[in-house]
């Protein structure tokens, strides 16, 4: 078995005084399994008991047996893992107790972590919303990512909206299906924090809350009112009926659910909310532990009504203005004092930390926030939130995706890139690279895990001095195996000057200050970094101190692996006791200083300044030492490789440190998706993606001999180090990658071919609404009621169309003297409404305001007295809003003429309403009131020649050259090679984000509503698709609806481009477009 590394050693219980005096513990609770990596090592268990036997024989014997005994008669679920000597040596030491929640032991936690089958857990997650990426098959893709990068949880919101669409209707088919997200992650080895709602927020309209519900619920909502208790009942029902099988006490991926979203406790009718869907979740059998996460230090949910069994805090210090990216805001540094003061008998948990950002119509764009969030920002707030001993965190977002169809809130646009460490297009990022660094650190560190908060440069850390008050030191220390983590970074976290300092630090072997070889340790501006102290790696592995970085740390084969990183422009230093028969690195860069008798044995390796690419700095028989370069470093890949053992939890096959502790280190690839060994161990099969011709570099475990990637046999593999004694250790090989041929090849067509249909017959003299709904409700439960009028309320989803466009008609009979028309009128920021009357254009509003009022002129001539005249508005509803004002008034708020009165108002938004929309594949929220949507036209299989369309180009624009509405539609085929990941995108007006000119579109292909298009506001104008909604192999169908705002013309363009084309993919992806089908249009 290759092992993460050496047992550690945790135990819990009441002190217990040793003949020598030492004080320690014994264990009070479940066999202790906190060891190095997770799955055990018997050899190293044996070792600490043959210690234990030596040293105090008088009493060790009659405490074996004793132990022996308790173990024996342990119920038998409290650990799946087999017990082993380890637990007995183990009871000398303390951990604290351990607490759940009442209904299963599979969860448990103290102050320091949470414990997942008797196992002490670093929770490292990122948020993912699959909703946002509705390609099942592409949900494997990010969680291999998240898995690669070293996290080992994803948190994900389920959007109530989407999964409940109308009363009493539940919908987990399709994209909105919960068990294929388990399966995934089962498959991918990553554990669930499932986030339900009903309430997420996550910029989406009505924060998750389905649409009907902020129509018909007169009570109000996230309240114990009881119409919202029997609005959300059955959708909570539903997941749990969806889940229950899939939690972590059954074999599945979910290992907590968190209540709601960012609320508070007070008044009680929001606790007893709270309490209520507690109990629900309780009786229906979810079992593991409920969470709940505070935006901001508000306390809420710790104790009383609705309190929860593990307390989180959501901060985003930077916040979400991106237009001044290089703006930095100071760390928050009372992290740690709050969670001593809230919740000290719990881990500290951050359920959502500052990920990327979010960006508002008229924005900088996701490449700024991807700037004001980047990897500075990762290595110094990251590391804060480690400073404070935070042990449960998840990254909002590290895989944003797209707000498709209705689902953004009035505050964002189409795009939810965030600025994400895995971008919309799910390209891989700088970001990435240094979530990878952290994580397969804090992977590898099991000593981590449980570290008690000593001090700090503001109230001092014993026996530690700082020469230089510019830098800024909080220290952690493990009370079990005395490892020490020093975070430092600058004083002034905002600082983009270098700083460089000396630190005396307490270790094993006395009192050091560091660097001991060098001058200083420098940070850089805007950096953080960890200096370790008494730190394990692998069996035996010794590691007295480094100010370099830690990329890995572990066993392959029979060898203890350590690999150090470090900025090239500055120099590290590290006291390693090597150990084996083997060489040292022979570099100019690299310096070894002879062992003195302080360093006992150890060797103090100095890397300087300047060292760039993979250094060897320590090669044997027992041992593999590396250094890299930072941006080297994340090259580098420890994919998690199946290998059970007798201490293998099932159902956790596929999970680092529960199923498997067995790795390889490889270097070189894009990406490395997962590992295997076949062939009886001699090869070692590795599948990833390409970007480009690389150097492969590989350690594997001894008995491999060769190498196939995707499948294919490496053929120019190398043994490196090829002497007698490299040979006999083997498993390190170097060879190419290169992408095929193929790949380097692959172009998109042109869109050409456009058919061009009328898209608002509704301004046409003569348009029958007779079908269309009559708007005649007098009451409305919606929060903003209407300003003035005849009494009728003119909302939209009072009358089931809550999403997309909505067109009104209002009629009256004109006597004459009808001059205009007075409307406020409600969409969302940003929304855009059209009117007219009768045939003649009026206006168009837009100011970024969530409503407008205006005085609409009738132009000469166009009011027709003594008839039937119609004032049309064409309005674009941007989403609900979110918070307190879910239930938001998009429609008519205000309409009065300046003489007389409306006789009657008719409605139309998408066809069926929320009741009976025909597409259920795409759902509730795709598809909007216009003429076109309603008929279907933005189907793939709609006959064109079935409503007259005719040819034009989408830069012509509308015939009319002025305000209006078209269709424009064509198809192109794609033959995209097999065995690639391509990544496109739909471009508007060569990537200008703003462009003037008054128009917005709508972006449907094969069905689905992927963009909106607001060229006078920007600033998207790349909409990427993935897979599965393109079909990479066949015909796809692409239609723009062209709403132009004024009477000037307009052009847009619209591309297809190639954003990426990486060698490799998670594997076939399928398509689910329906075609057109014949729909009772109105």
């Amino acid at each position: 078995m290759c092992a993460a590394g050496p047992p550690l050693p945790i135990a819990r219980g009441q002190p217990f005084v040793f003949p020598d005096g030492k004080e320690e513990r014994l264990s009070s609770s479940t066999p202790s399994t906190g060891y190095k990596g997770g799955l055990r090592d018997d050899r190293w268990h044996q070792r600490r008991v043959a210690m234990l036997w030596r040293r105090y024989p008088a009493w060790a014997l009659p405490a074996l047996i004793s132990l022996f005994l308790v173990l024996l008669t342990w119920p038998a679920t409290i650990s799946t893992t087999a017990s082993t000597t380890e637990d007995v040596v183990l009871a000398a030491r303390a951990d604290p107790p351990r607490k759940n929640d009442g209904f299963t032991d599979v969860v448990e936690w103290d102050n320091y972590t949470i414990f997942l089958h008797g196992q002490r857990t670093f929770l490292h997650s990122g948020e993912f919303h699959t909703f946002r990426l509705p390609v099942p098959d592409l949900w494997l893709d990010i969680f291999q990512k998240f898995v690669a990068a070293g996290l080992n949880a994803v948190s994900i919101y389920i959007h109530m909206g989407a999964t409940n669409p109308a009363p009493g209707v539940l919908d987990f088919d399709d994209w909105r299906a919960l068990k294929p997200i388990y399966d995934a992650a089962k498959l991918a080895g990553i554990l669930i924090v499932l986030r339900p709602g009903p309430y997420i927020n996550a910029e989406t309209t009505a924060g998750g809350i389905a649409h009907w519900a902020t129509s018909l619920v007169a009570g109000e909502l996230r309240t114990n009112a009881t119409d919202w208790t029997a609005a959300y009942e059955p959708y909570i029902g539903g997941i749990i009926e969806e889940t229950r099988p899939h939690q972590v006490t059954a074999g599945g991926p979910v290992l907590a659910v968190q209540i709601d979203n960012e609320y508070s406790q007070s008044p009680i009718e929001r606790a007893e909310y709270f309490a209520n869907i507690e109990e629900q979740y309780r009786k229906g059998g979810i079992v593991v532990p409920l969470t709940y996460n505070d935006p901001g230090e508000r306390k809420s949910f710790i104790n009383g009504t609705g309190a929860v069994d593990i307390y989180g805090l959501d901060a985003y210090p930077q916040g979400f203005d991106c237009s001044n990216p290089t703006h930095w805001s100071p760390v928050t540094t009372n992290y740690h004092d709050y969670h001593s003061e809230v919740n000290p008998s719990q881990p500290w948990y951050m359920p959502e930390f500052q990920g990327g950002a979010f960006d508002p119509w008229g924005g900088p764009g996701y490449d700024a926030c991807q700037v004001l969030t980047g990897p500075d920002f990762e290595d110094v707030f990251y590391k804060q939130n480690w400073a404070s001993n935070v042990k449960l965190i998840s990254y909002y977002m590290v895989y944003g995706g797209t707000s498709w169809g209705g689902f953004p809130f009035p505050g964002v646009y189409t795009s939810y890139d965030y600025g994400s460490a895995i971008r919309e297009t799910r390209a891989l990022t700088t970001k990435y690279d240094e979530l990878k660094r952290q994580g397969l650190f804090l992977r590898s560190s099991p000593e981590f895990r449980k570290t008690d908060w000593i001090g700090n440069s503001t109230n001092g850390i014993p026996g530690v001095k700082l020469s230089n008050s510019d830098a800024f030191v909080t220290l952690l220390k493990n009370p079990d195996t005395g490892a020490g983590f020093y975070v430092a970074r600058q004083t002034d976290s905002t600082s983009t000057s270098s700083v460089s300092f000396n630190i005396t630090v307490p270790t094993s072997q006395g009192t050091l200050t560091l660097p001991q070889t060098t001058s200083a340790i420098t940070l850089n501006g805007r950096q953080s970094k960890l200096i370790i102290t008494d730190y394990t790696f692998g069996d035996k592995g010794s590691l007295l101190y480094t100010t370099a970085s830690v990329f890995f740390a572990g066993k392959i084969g029979a060898r203890d692996v350590l690999f150090l990183y470090g900025d090239s422009d500055q120099t590290h230093e590290a006291a390693i006791a090597f150990a084996g028969n083997g060489a040292r690195a022979e570099s100019e860069t690299v310096q070894f200083a002879t062992p003195s008798s302080e360093a006992r044995g150890r060797t103090t390796v100095t890397i300087l300044a300047g060292t760039t690419g993979l250094v060897t700095l320590w090669d044997s028989d027992a041992q593999l030492v590396l250094f890299a370069d930072s941006e080297t470093a994340a090259t580098f890949w420890a994919p998690p490789i199946r290998s059970a053992t007798p201490a293998t939890v099932p159902g956790f096959e596929h999970f680092w440190q529960f199923g498997t502790n067995t790795t390889a280190l490889v270097g070189g690839p894009h990406l490395v998706r997962n590992a295997t060994l076949e062939d009886g161990g001699r090869v070692l099969a590795l599948r990833g993606d390409l970007n480009a011709s690389v150097r492969l570099t590989v350690f594997a475990p001894p008995g491999v001999s060769g190498v196939t990637w995707n499948g294919e046999r490496v053929e120019e593999l190398t043994a490196a180090n090829d002497t007698a004694d490299a040979r006999g250790r083997g498993g390190f090989f170097t060879g190419r990658l290169s992408p095929r041929v193929s790949v380097k090849s692959v172009t998109v067509p042109k869109l050409t071919g456009w058919k061009f249909a009328e898209g608002l017959p509704e301004v046409k003299a003569g348009f029958d609404d007779s079908k269309w709904v009559t708007a005649d409700h007098t009451t409305t439960n919606i929060t903003d009621k209407p300003l003035f009028g005849d009494g009728r309320v003119l909302y939209g989803c009072d009358y089931g169309f809550c999403e997309g466009n909505v067109l009104w008609r209002g009629h009256f009979n004109a006597s004459g003297s009808e001059k205009s028309v007075n409307l406020t009128i409600n969409g969302g920021s940003d929304f855009a409404a059209s009117v007219w009357i009768n045939d003649h254009f009026i206006d168009t509003v837009y100011d970024g305001s969530d409503e407008v009022n205006s005085l609409f002129t009738f132009p000469e001539g166009s009011v027709k007295a003594g008839q039937d005249n119609v004032v049309t508005v064409l309005q674009d509803n941007m989403g609900n809003d979110e918070d307190s004002n879910e239930k938001s008034a998009r429609g008519i708020r205000g309409f009065q003429l300046n003489s007389g009165n409306f006789t009657v108002w008719k409605v139309q938004g998408k066809i069926g309403g929320y009741l009976d929309f025909p597409d259920k594949v795409r759902g509730v929220l795709n598809e909007g009131g216009l003429f076109g949507e309603r008929e279907g036209w933005h189907l793939p299989g709609f006959d064109l020649a079935s409503s007259n369309f005719t040819v034009r180009k989408l830069s012509d624009g509308l015939p009319s050259g002025g305000a209006g509405v078209g269709f424009f539609v064509t198809t192109f085929d794609l033959d995209i090679p097999s065995g690639t990941d391509t990544l496109l995108s739909f471009v508007f007006d060569g990537g200008e984000g703003k462009t003037g000119e008054a128009y917005r579109a709508l972006l449907f292909v094969n069905g689905w509503k992927f963009g909106k298009r607001v060229a006078n506001v920007g600033p998207q104008a790349a909409f990427p698709v993935p897979a599965g909604i393109l079909d990479l192999n066949g015909r796809n169908t692409v239609v723009v609806a062209l709403w132009s705002l004024d009477n000037s013309a307009v052009s847009p363009e619209l591309e297809l481009v190639v954003d990426a084309v990486l060698d490799g993919g998670v594997g076939p992806i399928a398509t689910n477009n329906p075609k057109w089908s014949s729909r009772s249009a109105v």
